[in-house]
């Protein structure tokens, strides 16, 4: 994998660099992964769909080093905690933020890639419980990492099963492969159309005339607590009742409109509804796909709308926030479209709006959701950002001063 130096990411690199450095006594190399938000395309990447995501300017960073040794030494800045574990162990079924790095090294291992030590410094720069994937960030930069420091090329879809398969086994969410894919993938200015069965991809220019804004409810979700589970579950439970009378099937991206309300009866109402939306969705994503290049953006933002009332109210992932915050957010002048994104319960809207509207739009929102809600919301103006990569820094920082490790240890 290509290394690239970026100068606009050298500040952050060069301080990471010199924290690490003090806290560790060796010159690190720096890794960065970017979160996500979800244009359009929900819950559709685990029922082999269509999914419309674009990476967004937070990232994970990952200064790292090797050590001689196989024991990792990690220290979270967000958490300002450090943890300490044996390559040679495998991970706890704990809940830890350390989980999801150590359980991207145990799925590396065994994998084929023998690892090497190392001590690393984490920051992360998207919101924990957002519905952002600061999850998939950290696997993919930590993925990287690893695989960087112990000499082995690895390809951009192989990082992203992995990280995905890391989720699953040690995290305990089923996710489908749009986080870890776009988070590996991504191109700055471009939102990705995926097909999550074949893994084909295009490329699709975001709009120059607006902005994607995304929107913060401040309720943080946990998807790996059970509905998210619960939902893949009811999903596949009508794959197999409908497979029964519509041969060839394997996943609700086989199913039309038309087939699902013709088996409607031999489903219970709550499956139907479930199906019903992932088989709508999947058709928005591909219309939504054909608006974003015929740069039909008020249709674009249509569909969008379309997406959350089927979010809403056949699948039943939202909340009162975020219905709050759409209703809000689709209400001012200049915005195009609204709806809930990532996984849902909590976290974060996303908006299509245009360029000239974007200050009076965040002042609305922040102002009528805070009355609303007793809670002041994040508001985020982003473009898309390019996926994972190592950043070369001009001039490494001198380790002529090393310090004692991280003092603080995660038993």
């Amino acid at each position: 994998m290509a290394t690239e130096t970026h100068i606009a990411n050298e500040p952050k690199a060069a301080l990471l660099a010199r924290q690490f450095v003090e806290m560790y006594g060796v010159a690190p190399r720096i890794f960065r992964a970017p979160g996500r938000v979800n244009l359009i395309g929900e819950h559709t990447d685990y029922n082999e769909g269509f999914v419309m995501p674009a990476a967004i300017q937070f990232d994970a960073w990952v200064a790292a080093a090797p050590r001689p040794d196989r024991q990792v030494r990690l220290y979270s800045q967000e958490f300002k905690e450090a943890v300490t574990f044996d390559l040679d162990a495998p991970p706890p079924g704990c809940k830890h933020w350390s989980t999801y790095v150590r359980g991207v090294a145990s799925v590396l291992e065994a994998a084929g890639h023998r690892l090497l030590g190392a001590d690393m410094l984490i920051s992360g720069e998207v919101p924990i419980g957002s519905g952002l994937s600061s999850s998939a960030a950290l696997e993919v930069s930590s993925g990287l990492a690893f695989a960087q420091l112990a000499g082995w090329h690895i390809g951009l879809q192989e990082l992203a099963h992995l990280a995905q398969r890391a989720e699953h086994e040690f995290v305990g969410t089923r996710c489908g492969i749009m986080d870890q894919f776009i988070s590996t993938h991504a191109q700055a200015g471009y939102a990705l159309l995926l097909d999550c069965r074949t893994l084909e991809f295009e490329l699709l220019p975001l709009p120059e005339s607006a902005a994607v804004v995304i929107c913060n409810t401040m309720v943080k979700h946990d998807l790996a607590s059970g509905e998210y589970n619960v939902r893949r579950a009811q999903c596949e439970e009508g794959v197999q009742l409908l497979a029964k009378r519509i041969p060839g099937i394997r996943a609700l991206r086989d199913v039309s409109r038309a087939e699902l309300e013709l088996h409607k009866a031999a489903l219970s109402e709550v499956t139907f509804r479930r199906c019903r939306h992932v088989v709508s969705e999947n058709e928005r994503v591909l219309q939504s796909g054909d608006a974003l290049k015929n740069r039909q953006y008020e249709r674009f933002g249509a569909l969008m709308g379309e997406s959350h009332r089927s979010l809403r109210d056949d699948y039943e992932v939202s909340s009162r926030e975020l219905d709050i915050m759409v209703e809000i957010a689709a209400a001012q002048p200049g915005c195009l479209g609204a709806r809930m994104t990532g996984g849902g319960f909590g976290g974060c809207t996303v908006n299509v709006v245009e360029l000239a509207a974007v200050s009076a739009f965040r002042h609305e929102v922040v102002t009528q959701y805070e009355q609303r809600c007793a809670m002041r919301p994040d508001i985020y103006v982003t473009q898309g950002s390019a996926g994972v990569e190592e950043i070369t820094i001009a001039a490494q920082p001198s380790p002529d001063a090393a310090k004692m490790g991280p003092r603080k240890e995660h038993p």
